[in-house]
């Protein structure tokens, strides 16, 4: 110890600070730091410590007035209460592969959800008090998970206003208003997009219990379906039906209403050789549409009839889900969300910020417009067959990889899962022993 101490008064390393060689040039010209104590020893390494922790400005040689930069760091608290409220609704749309779906995770998760981000970049702005949802009466439309895209989503909620109650009722004032789509455009990343913003919805909205119905189209490629026959299935879905065999059971939500209204399901052109499976219902449930669309892609390989959906609707005779994959979630999008006649602002697309981050979305399709391409290209110089698996199945899931099996087992011979009774039964078993756990 006493080797080190002389070694660093008598050759201080290079990155010494100016005020560290002026307290080493100190000790070495008015101490004799062999005859220290213990306790002295500490007390000079402590304060070399403490002023090697100074951040580092351009000039290294500056002493820096610590009280002061602390000073400068604390930054004004926001007294939202000085200002003017209001409620709007806001429409987006959204990207979902790079995101763990659009609602917030009570536990982290490796990546970020779109109202996680939209919410952080709302309160960026000072447009609301908090990142508690529950504290600018939040509410949105649909929740997608993970991997899920949306082109007409929409969020109601309370924000910060330049208007006061009065002059927020009268649309003539409605250009002093906060510019809300472009300014959390700006913050926002180029995959979620604020597209509209309606300053004075309709009473009492919600953009959960207002909306009239949802709209959803599941992309895929046509090679190896026969479309005729997955449309003559599409068409079963139709009206109002259990579909508990078409979702995932969640015992936490405990659902004992499975019912729910399909308005129209059909197979529809989308461009070249690829298609949609487009469906528009009041409701859904917890990935329904992908279980949906898993069982319309066996009846279009042939690996099932038609008549299957009938089937699995009729739950008194099917009273439990077989066991199937369910189709992949990328290819799926909420493509519309149908609300009562409100009024809906679009940003200025005269405007300069409008164009600048509209550019940017343009940019970002022909980023992935050329990666198609060169992937394209890589494919088609490797050889390739158009023979299938040698004695085994391809099941299409719609993600192009899909999965391979020995033998095919036909749906109404498979395993079956829990009742709902019995699913709902345990979580609340599993509560009982755990109250804090999910």
């Amino acid at each position: 110890m006493w080797s080190f101490i002389k070694k660093f008064i008598d050759h201080p390393p290079p990155s010494t600070t100016k005020v560290q060689k002026d307290i080493v040039e100190k000790f070495s010209r008015n101490s004799s730091y062999e005859s220290w104590n213990k306790e002295d020893l500490i007390q000079r390494i402590l304060e070399l410590e403490k002023v090697s922790k100074v951040k580092k400005r351009e000039h290294p040689d500056e002493v820096i007035d610590l009280k002061k930069d602390k000073k400068a760091k604390k930054q004004k608290t926001f007294d939202f209460s000085k200002y003017n409220t209001r409620f709007i609704a806001l429409r987006f749309a959204y990207l979902g592969w790079n995101y763990n779906g659009l609602a917030i995770q009570k536990d982290p998760t490796p990546l970020p959800t779109i109202e996680g981000t939209i919410i952080e970049a709302l309160n960026k702005c000072k447009l609301v008090p908090s990142i508690t949802p529950q504290e600018f009466e939040f509410s949105r439309c649909g929740r997608t998970d993970k991997g899920v895209s949306a082109m007409n989503q929409v969020i109601s909620l309370r924000v910060r206003s330049n208007l006061t109650d009065e002059e927020q009722k009268d649309p003539r004032n409605d250009h002093k208003e906060i510019q809300y789509v472009a300014i959390l455009n700006q913050l926002l990343p180029d995959d979620i997009r604020i597209s509209a913003v309606c300053l004075r919805p309709p009473n009492s909205f919600d953009a959960r219990f207002s909306c009239e119905y949802r709209h959803y189209k599941y992309l895929f490629h046509k090679d190896g379906l026969d479309l005729d026959r997955m449309q003559k299935a599409a068409k079963l879905y139709e009206g109002e039906h259990d579909f508990r065999n078409f979702c995932k059971l969640d015992g936490s939500k405990q659902i004992t209403n499975y019912n729910r209204t399909m308005i129209s399901a059909n197979i529809k052109h989308v461009y070249n050789d690829f298609y949609c499976f487009d469906l528009i219902g009041s409701a859904f449930l917890w990935h329904q549409v992908r279980c949906m669309t898993a069982i319309l892609f066996l009846v279009g390989q042939g690996l099932e009839e038609p008549t299957l959906i009938e089937k699995m609707l009729d739950v008194t005779s099917m009273p439990q889900k077989p066991m199937y994959e369910m189709a992949s979630d990328i290819p799926l999008l909420l493509y519309d969300c149908k609300f009562p006649a409100m009024e809906w602002q679009k940003a200025n697309l005269n405007d300069y910020k409008s164009v600048k981050y509209g550019k940017a979305v343009s940019a970002l399709a022909l980023d992935y417009h050329l990666k198609a391409t060169v992937v394209e290209i890589f494919k088609n110089t490797l050889p390739t067959s158009d023979i299938e698996f040698s004695g085994k199945t391809r099941i299409n899931l719609g993600d192009g990889k899909g999965k391979v099996v020995t033998d095919y087992e036909k749906m109404l011979d498979r395993q079956v899962m829990a009742t709902v009774e019995e699913v709902n039964s345990k979580y609340l078993e599993r509560k009982k022993r755990n109250p804090k756990k999910k």
